[in-house]
This record gives structure tokens, sequence and C-alpha cells, in this order.
């Protein structure tokens, strides 16, 4: 019987932290070279996943790559960068490569950038024309969440939840999904319930109950949403890092 491969211990050198700087790296399935995970970090950041213990998708990859004998194979694909600059690389490394391809939870920090999007969309979001809107709304900003070729399920289910929101969501009647200031679906709010409640069919919803946030059942508002779709909410977002906000409620 062959040996069990003893498990080898990577770490990089503390006087390679001035040239290492901030770096992005990604992690490779050596069964069958598909890449699936992409992080950023300074020191021995990249290892640090080889030691975590939780449920995520990308723990749980690395486990079934030990427990066969092997180990990911983790590349640096840039490295000598400041922070900012390592989040834009490591937001386009994954937006490249699919998030729906790897195990990674977000789309990495975008620094205020757009992320992937196709050349007609971003002449539409480019060209769109302020909102006026007349309803009661709340205003929902999907960044992390949003891409382009989004099903409207997925769309639905990234707008639906998890918000820290006050009591004043009662007051608005429709929800409109946003992304970098343009309204992408309009939704009529039929009732809130606290996160957790909802089964998602899209998204990973574990740790969603007794988080304290809210999470709404609705469907597309057809009576009103050709008015709104495509427009432009920039100027009632400035100056705001809050995903909610709250229009004629």
């Amino acid at each position: 019987m062959p040996k069990k491969r003893k498990r080898e211990i990577l770490n990089f050198a503390p006087e390679m932290s001035n040239v290492l700087k901030s770096y992005v790296y990604v992690y490779v399935d050596p069964r069958n070279d598909e890449p699936f995970y992409v992080g950023k970090g300074k020191g021995n950041r990249s290892f640090a996943h080889l030691s975590e213990r939780n449920r995520l998708k990308k723990v749980a990859r690395i486990g079934a790559i030990l427990k066969s004998g092997a180990q990911p194979k983790i590349d640096i694909l840039r490295y000598g960068m400041t922070s900012s600059e390592a989040s834009l690389v490591e937001a386009a490394v994954i937006d490249l490569l699919g998030l729906s391809n790897l195990t990674n939870a977000v789309r990495g920090n975008l620094g205020g950038t757009f992320g992937r999007i196709s050349s007609h969309e971003l002449i539409t979001m480019l060209t769109a024309k302020p909102a006026k809107i007349k309803h009661a709304a709340i205003l929902i900003i999907i960044n992390q969440l949003y891409r382009s070729e989004m099903t409207p399920e997925e769309l639905y289910e990234a707008t639906q939840g998890i918000w820290k929101i006050g009591h004043n969501r009662e007051k608005a009647e429709f929800a409109m999904a946003v992304y970098q200031g343009i309204i992408r679906e309009v939704y009529r709010i039929k009732k809130w319930f606290p996160a957790g409640t909802v089964n998602y069919k899209t998204r990973d919803s574990r740790g969603f109950k007794g988080s304290g946030r809210w999470e709404f059942e609705g469907e597309i508002a057809y009576d009103i949403r050709d008015e709104y779709v495509g427009s432009s909410v920039r100027y009632l977002l400035r100056k705001s890092q809050n995903p909610i906000r709250y229009v004629n409620a």
C-alpha cells in the first residue's frame, strides 16, 4: 500500500512581506485543474484557509482535496499592490471566472467601480434618465449580489433579504432592486418576515435565521415597473452607504 503523502506546510518568510505587499491568490483543485476560490491578503493569508474549520463551501472543497491525499494548488496572480489595487484585481478575477463556478460567497470589493457588465447594459446605465418616484417605495441596493446574467428568480431573491431595516418598512408598498444607481426591477411587497423564514432556491440562506434582519415576500409589479426599470436614482443615493433608502414612505 503506497504511503500517504505528508502534507506540505506552506508559509512566506517575514522578510517577504515588503515585496509581496497586498496580493491576489487563487486556489486550484489539482484533481481537475479547476480554480475554486479567489482571495486577497497580506503575509500568509493565502495559506490560512487550509486550517479553517467551518461550513463554508471553500472549506468543504479543501477538505475533500486533502482527504483524497492531494493538496490544493495556491497560485499568486498579482503581488506588490496596495490593498485597494488588490481589491480591484480580486473582483475582476471573480467576475471573469464567474461566481457560480467558485466557492466565494461574494464578488469581492469593487472599490466603487462597476463589476463585469455587458457593453449594452453599460450604455443603458450611463444614459439612464432620473427616476421620478411617485409611489411609497424602498430602494434596495444589491451591488454585491447583482450579475448581468441573473435570472428573474435570482434577482428577486437577491432583493428579498436579508436587510437591517426599521418599522418604516411597513409603510412602503414597493421594493425596487437597485444596482449601481439604476432600478433593475420593482416588486409589490406582500409581507415582511424575520430573516430565515422564506425558503430560497438560488441563495444559501444558512445563517439568516436569528440575525435580527428582515426579508419580504412579493411579486413583480407589472402595472408600474415600466415607469421605473432602467431609470436612475443616483441623485437619491449620494453620500450614503446604507443599502436601504425610503422614498415617499
